[in-house]
């Protein structure tokens, strides 16, 4: 009886050995064939042209109303269909059978409010606007990823939704797309970013919390002005605010745990124009982050104690304002671990185990937290570094450059996860 039960063990340790070989070697040969379509000389070429036509005309948030253009043009092109406006300029396509499970794939369009320093024929012809964080590249990769796709529609088990995002920098476009029912009914999401710190032909990410939730805020402070000869006459609001800014400063290092991430960073002072006059107001702002969106909510109320209780010591009176419509704080970033284990999965098959890194914790922020409060979700870097055309600026920079090879990764990147997540799900069901 006992050798018999040993035999039953092997068999099924065989069995499963085998559909995992099957599954590996159908992986591997699905990310080789999308990576190869995609870097056919004439599918690179459109890639780059549409690339470079975005990165001509930036668009700031919720103002993407060329670039949502020519998202619905060349998805119309394609024979995809498509829902449309969601938060303004958003575009849903979607490609399959219409049944579910329905997977995402995310792309945001916005650009930044920075003057491109960069001399090159497709330099930007917006005054005073840039793609410096890589959003015309998103798109792209992701029209790319709709165009592998498409030529595979009969062969999806499910349907895949394309997610053009307005609005990432700084205005929570995600949370409107949710708000709107954009990704209603979706199981899973999948995204990238460009990253230029990393090389060409390399991912990284990381499982759980992977980017920090962050806010805004407006502190005003005020007091009584009058002439700087008499300052008994006043209540000074100048001292009051720099005494709470350096109050400001001991949330990290007299609250925090050492082994904590939060941030606490003011931006900008506002006070009188004349140095002989004491202000009547003063007004200044900043930035705090933490790792989990708990800590971001303690933040706030620690930063409200503290400037209202320096501006009462100082006889002054204080408000905040956090700015929640107007720049919805960002929740923590955090990857659902089986979906980065998914997406991990797919990275290595199309490039190599040793292409695809552990990324550490930052404490930079993205909207695509929305998406993975409400689903499973995965968000990945994607590199852009080549030291050979000197690609190594970093994002939100004047001088931002890519390496378009980039494209085509991608592409195939973004058009894998989905495929083998609707296989998989689909094997899940049987």
């Amino acid at each position: 009886m006992a050798w018999l039960c040993l035999f039953m063990i092997l068999s099924t340790c065989q069995t499963t050995w085998a559909l995992d070989t099957r599954s590996e070697s159908k992986l591997s040969h699905l990310t080789r064939e999308l990576l190869e379509s995609a870097r056919e000389p004439e599918f690179f070429e459109w890639l780059k042209r549409i690339r470079r036509r975005i990165h001509e005309d930036p668009e700031l948030a919720f103002e993407e109303h060329n670039t949502s253009q020519l998202i619905r043009s060349e998805l119309d092109s394609l024979g995809i269909e498509y829902k449309w406006p969601f938060a303004k300029t958003g575009v849903v396509g979607s490609i399959g059978s219409g049944l579910q499970p329905w997977f995402g794939l995310r792309a945001d369009m916005d650009a930044l409010p920075i003057q491109e320093m960069v001399e090159w024929e497709h330099k930007s012809k917006n005054n005073g606007k840039m793609h410096a964080c890589g959003h015309d590249a998103h798109v792209t990769m992701l029209l790319g990823a709709a165009k592998l796709l498409e030529r595979m529609k009969d062969e999806l088990k499910g349907t895949v939704k394309l997610v053009f995002q307005p609005g990432e920098e700084s205005y929570g476009g995600a949370y409107h797309m949710i708000k709107e029912g954009a990704l209603d009914n979706f199981q899973g999401i999948f995204g990238l970013h460009v990253a230029p710190e990393i090389p060409v032909g390399t991912v990284d990410s990381r499982p759980g919390p992977m980017l920090a939730a962050s806010g805004r805020f407006i502190a005003t402070i005020k007091g009584k002005g009058g002439h700087a000869a008499r300052p008994q006459d006043t209540r000074d609001p100048v001292v009051a605010a720099s005494f709470a800014i350096l109050a400001l400063q001991q949330i990290v290092s007299r609250e925090t745990d050492p082994l904590y991430a939060r941030v606490v960073s003011v931006g900008f002072v506002e006070a009188g124009q004349a140095g002989n006059v004491i202000p009547e107001t003063v007004r200044f702002g900043g930035s705090i982050r933490s790792i989990t969106t708990e800590g971001l909510v303690s933040l706030q109320q620690r930063v409200m104690q503290i400037v209202e209780m320096q501006a009462a010591v100082h006889q002054c009176t204080a408000s905040l304002d956090f700015m929640e419509e107007k720049m919805r704080p960002y929740p923590s970033t955090v990857n659902d671990e089986a979906m980065y284990k998914h997406a991990k999965q797919v990275g290595e098959a199309l490039l190599g185990e040793s292409n695809v890194l552990l990324a550490p914790m930052t404490m930079g922020a993205e909207d695509f937290s929305f998406y993975s409060q409400k689903m499973k979700a995965a968000f990945f870097f994607i590199g852009t570094k080549n030291e050979t055309v000197k690609t190594v600026k970093r994002l939100h920079s004047p001088y931002f450059v890519i390496d378009e090879e980039v494209l085509s990764i991608g592409a195939a990147f973004h058009a894998a996860v989905a495929i083998a997540y609707l296989d998989r799900h689909a094997i899940d069901t049987q």
